[in-house]
């Protein structure tokens, strides 16, 4: 019997596109969990390379790394540099119930 391999999924290998992207942050954000959006946004920094958006940050590859690991959740001031590096922005709409 031949064994099959596998890799971890990796969301960073799946986002190919700006749509995909805005749409995978919307997703992430709907769910209301800040360590879930750094994991988000680790995981389009790694599709889109993490040592540009050190650059642009101007924060380390391995703080960028350990923020953006979804361990845990990170500063609002490395969320806002972070998401502005990206090109985003934050818009607010009231929660309709």
């Amino acid at each position: 019997m031949s064994k099959i391999k596998t890799r971890p999924f990796d969301m960073a290998n799946h986002l190919k596109n700006e749509e995909e992207v805005a749409e995978y942050l919307r997703q992430v954000l709907d769910d209301g969990d800040p360590a879930l959006l750094a994991a988000a946004l680790g995981d389009i920094a790694k599709a889109r390379g993490m040592t540009q958006l050190a650059r642009d940050t101007g924060l380390s590859r391995e703080s960028l790394y350990k923020s953006l690991s979804g361990e845990r959740a990170p500063s609002s001031d490395t969320l806002f540099k972070v998401i502005y590096a990206m090109g985003f922005k934050v818009t607010l709409d009231p929660v309709r119930t």
